[in-house]
């Protein structure tokens, strides 16, 4: 079949690769129809991981279901499924608390699974014709039958459940005021979802005129971090008080303020400014313990330069972590057929998957209105 592998730091191909197999009793293969590109597996392009050449990309997948294990009760050939990018038991203890992102079986010595992703397991991933799905009654999703809300759908693989496990871990809730930093697509998912759990006004902070754009259009409050420090203008329309809550969406690899450079935990502080004393962090953004590409040998050991001072001084709570997509993505499944919620407005651009390797380099340098990519391996 063929499949996004990768090459190397910055270079993606398409190319033949093995086509998967039922392993166990309880995988599936899925046909996959839509496969979207996330900000996650830029880290790996950049060559910013631990990452090998070889590996498949794509975690987020959604297709048909066109063979099933014999041990699989639930889903049959032709379900239309989208699956969370973590890979999980459903049995474990963490799974058994509703903590999928962090599952104990599926990859020996580490918790927490998921597909083409560096470290996660043997999984391969989704960008591709077919991908195999272990543990398949738990891990996938049925879709209404057809095509409809296509692009709606494969969001909630993941940037729309970790958006809303933004505003979880920060405790977001009606009449509260948040501030999210990084309008790339989970950003703006954690900006539309505080809205979605009523949030009285919502500020998103990033660089990228067409992001900050595209937060203004959901009804965000646009804070340009080139015009002036974040926190301060932000303070500015709360009566000088901050914001009840913040959400991290961009991590490790953030731009320091006027300056063509990494800081990597200056989201992180800013955040403690932004604030209020006694409000809440929630932190959905990638932060790694090995990072190649660090600007400095602490940060490549993942060890950053964060005011727990002024955390502590300001008694402040946070939250850290993946998200674990199964606690939330029936509910969110459900707003979406109800035309509740609509996610896909954060899609540019949907292509073939033999246009990957140009969407990759287009969408890592943030040009030509690049936001989110969803590719379409085979026709619906």
């Amino acid at each position: 079949m063929r499949a996004v592998v990768y090459k190397g730091p910055f270079e993606v191909a398409i190319e033949q690769v093995e086509d998967p197999r039922i392993q166990h009793p309880n995988d599936v293969l899925v046909r996959v129809t839509s496969t979207a590109i996330c900000g996650s597996d830029l880290h790996m392009y950049e060559g910013r991981t631990a990452a090998e050449p070889g590996i498949v990309f794509g975690h987020e997948n959604l297709g048909v279901v066109e063979e099933t294990g014999e041990g699989v009760t639930t889903l049959s050939k032709g379900d239309r499924v989208v699956m969370p990018f973590n890979v999980a038991c459903g049995f474990c203890k963490n799974c058994s608390a509703g903590f999928t992102g962090f599952c104990l079986t599926v990859n020996p010595g580490f918790a927490g699974g998921a597909y083409g992703y560096v470290a996660m397991g043997p999984y391969t991933g989704g960008q591709a014709e077919y991908v195999r799905v272990p543990y398949a009654d738990f891990n996938c999703l049925k879709l209404p039958e057809g095509t409809e809300k296509e692009t709606d759908f494969v969001l909630l693989a993941d940037i729309f459940p970790t958006g809303y496990h933004g505003n979880e871990l920060a405790d977001v809730r009606p009449g509260d005021t948040v501030a999210v930093y990084g309008a790339g697509p989970v950003g703006l998912m954690a900006a539309y979802s505080a809205m979605l759990r009523g949030a009285s006004k919502v500020f998103v902070v990033d660089r990228v005129a067409e992001r900050l754009q595209k937060a203004e259009e959901i009804g965000a409050v646009p804070i340009d971090f080139t015009q002036g420090n974040p926190a301060e203008q932000i303070k500015e329309q709360t009566r000088g008080e901050g914001t009840d809550k913040g959400i991290d969406a961009v991590g490790y690899q953030a731009q320091a303020q006027g300056e063509d450079r990494e800081e990597p935990a200056i989201v992180l502080n800013s955040l403690v400014e932004t604030v209020r004393p006694t409000g809440a962090l929630g932190i959905p953004g990638l932060y790694v313990p090995s990072d190649p590409g660090g600007p400095d040998e602490q940060a490549k050991k993942g060890m950053l330069m964060v005011s727990v001072g002024r955390l502590f001084e300001k008694g402040l709570r946070l939250g850290t972590g993946q998200c674990n997509v199964k606690r939330y993505n029936r509910h969110l499944r459900d707003m979406i057929i109800e035309d509740r919620a609509k996610p896909s407005f954060v899609v540019s651009h949907e292509l073939p998957l033999d246009e990957a390797s140009s969407a990759y380099e287009k969408f890592d340098k943030r040009v030509e209105g690049y936001t989110k990519v969803v590719l379409h391996p085979q026709a619906a």
